[in-house]
């Protein structure tokens, strides 16, 4: 890509898994296999792109990293803790690129929106599960992807 556009602007790093999984009925070898897996994609991809870029970004004169996070960072994930532990540890990854590459003009954010109707949150926010999900908003529903897009 760089040798058609010579330049990149932004990195939106978006993607993530969530497992559920149970502490109290799964194997220690299921437990690190998932804990592996969901780092790996939440947390360690997001930051190895951000290197990547960062130095791209702040050689050519400035750019974007934004980070989509999770309110699971902030209020737990019982059901699935190594999704919460890998958007609270992309929060300080972006708190800590954001100082170390602002003064080179690259701005670094990270947004922790609430639930936003994805491919991902889709079967939880049907049937009951779904209603106290959205009656947890002030809206009562859920956001979107277009909402959180206008916010970049």
């Amino acid at each position: 890509m760089l040798a058609k556009y010579k330049r990149l602007d932004i990195l939106i790093n978006n993607a993530a898994i969530y497992t559920k999984n149970d502490i109290f009925t799964q194997s220690f070898e299921d437990w690190q296999a998932i804990w592996d897996e969901e780092i790996l994609l939440n947390l360690r991809a997001p930051a190895m792109l951000s290197f990547l870029t960062g130095k791209h970004m702040a050689e050519a004169g400035g750019g974007k990293i934004i980070n989509i996070s999770s309110r699971g960072a902030f209020r737990g994930e019982p059901n699935a803790p190594q999704y919460g532990a890998s958007k609270a540890g992309l929060n300080a990854l972006g708190q800590s690129l954001a100082q170390k590459f602002a003064p080179k003009g690259v701005y670094v954010y990270t947004v922790a929106s609430g639930f936003i109707e994805t491919d991902m949150t889709v079967s939880r926010l049907s049937g009951d599960v779904g209603k106290a999900i959205r009656a947890q908003s002030p809206l009562n529903r859920a956001g979107t992807p277009e909402e959180v897009a206008e916010l970049l």
